[in-house]
């Protein structure tokens, strides 16, 4: 018998919501065969069966809350009249073979000690770092980099000794930048809601949050715990734009392609953050240093029933306006459709925010951390305005909201920047020549 236990799916994820069994008692499957689809924190994923077999027991029932580690099928593989576990998850084990090249479960990361300076000076007798292999999320890796913490240096709290967030952020923790880890309650703050008096005793209903809802909750708070928030706004003349877009719309539906006005933003972004790098970059409190991105990966925040998802198009400045429109679609798609993968959630660089599809004008965008801006796009308006002549004449206006952290960039910079954008966005041919 082969138990299977809920294994470490990367990122941090460390319980799911059971939606839908897969398979029942009885089936026999094959390896690679789905078991069942579990709801996480981020995406949904159909979780494979290791090994071929008969399917014994099926623990749990749907909507039920499995934690990582937790057996979830018995599994009669024929190998031997004991109970078996997958002690080391098909996941852990392809991560553990995929070290020494850099690979992850969700994608390929570089693991080097030198991309920051540790500035956490661990008690240890080891005069020299010797060159180990580390289970570890992805997630887990990234922040150890962004923290300067050496990663083989910390002991692992997941199945089988892997490295979590948790571990990571519990080694920075007695530094400056433990406010990373988790949001920290102000002395004496309550977060438990006031009791209700009898009057209303009835009147209220309590709704448990969802795990994407419980996400979103804690990166908003860590973005605001860490970040001091500023915001600029502004409106575009994109007369030009509009005219030019509704041209270009008919030539992209030959092809298939939903063209809106968010590619356009996108690819005027994938040119100005080069020319502004510190608008794609990441803030290293600890050790004081700007650390400039030279990939440009732009995260759309995208409205879906389970709550808000930060979809990531990579490399936007290599793709055409057309390319972008495409990804964006096949993107948003699988957002909604509760299909997308980790990989397609991860690596951003600076994000955009699009409250004009749902009727708003300006915001107040909350930065998604690390990232260090974040823009946001409001509805094209028709206004009246006085023409050089002094004739009035109507014009189409883009709102925008251009949220900064403040440690890093100032107002001066943040007003640049947007006037760039404004230039690029008025003269849409300019897009064209990039």
């Amino acid at each position: 018998m082969f138990e299977f236990k809920f294994a470490d799916i990367g990122e941090g994820i460390h319980e799911g919501k059971l939606l839908e069994w897969l398979v029942k008692e009885g089936d026999t499957i094959e390896n690679g065969d789905s078991l069942f689809l579990v709801e996480t924190d981020k995406v949904n994923a159909e979780i494979p069966s290791p090994l071929a077999g008969k399917v014994v027991d099926l623990k749990g029932s749907v909507g039920d809350i499995i934690k990582v580690g937790d057996v979830v099928v018995v599994i009669d593989d024929s190998s031997s009249s004991s109970v078996l576990e997958n002690e080391t998850p098909p996941e852990a084990s392809v991560e553990a073979q995929a070290e020494e090249k850099g690979a992850a479960v969700v994608g390929e990361i570089t693991v080097s000690n030198d991309v920051i300076p540790s500035f956490h000076k661990q008690e240890t007798a080891t005069a020299h770092k010797e060159k180990k292999k580390v289970l570890a999320t992805p997630v887990a890796r990234k922040m150890a980099k962004d923290l300067g913490v050496d990663i083989t240096l910390v002991a692992g709290s997941g199945t089988n000794g892997r490295v979590m967030k948790k571990d990571i952020q519990e080694v920075a923790g007695s530094k400056p930048q433990e406010a990373v880890a988790s949001p920290v309650s102000p002395a004496g703050a309550s977060h438990t809601a006031p009791a209700l008096s009898r009057d209303f005793k009835g009147l209220v209903e309590e709704v448990e949050l969802s795990p994407v809802r419980r996400s979103i909750s804690n990166a908003m708070a860590v973005s605001k715990q860490n970040i001091p928030h500023a915001v600029m706004m502004d409106e575009f003349d994109v007369t030009d734009l509009v005219v030019f877009r509704k041209e270009a719309k008919v030539a992209a539906e030959t092809k298939g392609i939903k063209l809106s006005y968010l590619p356009f933003v996108i690819k005027a972004l994938s040119i100005a953050l080069k020319e502004y790098p510190v608008f794609n970059s990441v803030y290293d409190k600890a050790n004081e240093k700007v650390i400039y991105k030279k990939f440009y990966n732009v995260g759309i925040a995208t409205d879906t029933d389970r709550g808000l998802l930060v979809p990531v198009i990579k490399g936007v400045d290599h793709l055409s306006i057309l390319d972008i429109a495409e990804n964006l679609n096949s993107l948003v798609t699988k957002a909604r459709d509760h299909t997308i993968s980790l990989e397609e959630l991860g690596e951003g660089t600076f994000s955009v925010t699009n409250y004009g599809a749902i009727g708003s004008l300006f915001g107040t965008p909350i930065i998604k951390f690390p990232e260090v801006a974040i823009l946001g796009i409001g509805k094209i308006i028709r206004k009246p305005v006085f023409a050089d002549n002094g004739e009035v004449v109507a014009r189409h206006f883009m709102p925008i909201s251009l949220g900064i952290d403040h440690r890093i960039i100032d107002g001066a910079d943040a007003g640049r920047f947007a006037n760039r954008l404004k230039e690029l966005l008025a003269n849409p041919k300019l897009l064209l020549m990039s």
